[in-house]
């Protein structure tokens, strides 16, 4: 897929993973829409790159549906859509007090993380299939798994579920979606530098680093991006899962 001037929507857009591919997608001559809950974030993102910020919660029928809708206006229907919005939630099976722990706290997991990104996939298939194909393709779309998805740790139990679907629906949408001439991948990322682990302790940061085998440090959210664009870019990559992540293979705990 050719991205210069091919309208994009990236979920999550405003820190990030989602930062650093929307402003990647922004250098390659992308009409890029940043889509986050956080509207100061967005805002910021989508002037310091040109495009447009949509407020979007990913999980939400009429949130979702207003924000392609809104981003159609803006720049024409989205031939890319990269998922980057998710929450990483620790959620425990037994609380220290014993008691289970409460459903919801799972279900907000599900919801944000598979149900937000099956949400924006099918906003946005629906749109590319109308398009008529450059260089063969209508779209393409990348979302976002994690390690966690093979090797969960204790307390993972939700985001491991959450990001495991996501795997697990992407050959599935990828079958579905080749009649529309439109690639279906995700990428599975490892320890990355985001906004929650730069909260960190500077040693607790060395330590996690520490713990990937080569390179022995955290991940660089405009690694992310550089394998995004790339999938975009190869038109023979499709129904794959990417990890990214320095050979690490998650202990227990």
């Amino acid at each position: 897929m050719r991205i210069s001037g091919a309208a994009a929507i990236v979920t999550g857009g405003g820190s990030g993973l989602g930062r650093a591919t929307a402003e990647a997608l922004a250098a390659k001559g992308a009409k890029v829409a940043v889509a986050d809950m956080n509207a100061a974030a967005a805002e910021e993102v989508a002037k310091a790159i040109g495009g447009v910020a949509v407020i979007c919660d990913v999980g939400g029928e009429t949130s979702a549906a207003e924000a392609v809708a809104k981003a159609a206006a803006a720049h024409g229907p989205a031939r890319i859509l990269i998922n980057c919005a998710g929450i990483g939630t620790p959620v425990r099976i037994v609380g220290k007090d014993g008691q289970p722990s409460p459903l919801g706290d799972f279900e907000k997991v599900i919801r944000v993380n598979l149900i937000g990104t099956f949400n924006m996939i099918r906003l946005a298939a629906a749109g590319m299939a109308g398009l008529e194909p450059i260089e063969g393709e209508r779209g393409v779309i990348v979302s976002t798994a994690s390690v966690a998805a093979f090797e969960g740790q204790i307390g993972q139990s939700a985001y491991s579920a959450s990001k495991g679907g996501v795997a697990a629906m992407t050959l599935p949408i990828a079958r579905e979606l080749a009649r529309n001439a439109v690639r279906v991948n995700t990428i599975a990322p490892g320890i990355f530098m985001t906004p929650m682990l730069a909260g960190l302790r500077e040693d607790f940061q060395a330590s996690l680093g520490a713990s990937v085998p080569f390179p022995s440090r955290l991940g660089s959210p405009a690694e992310y991006a550089a394998l995004a664009v790339h999938i975009v870019e190869n038109g023979y990559i499709n129904g794959e899962t990417i990890r990214i992540d320095g050979a690490l293979r998650m202990a227990p705990r």
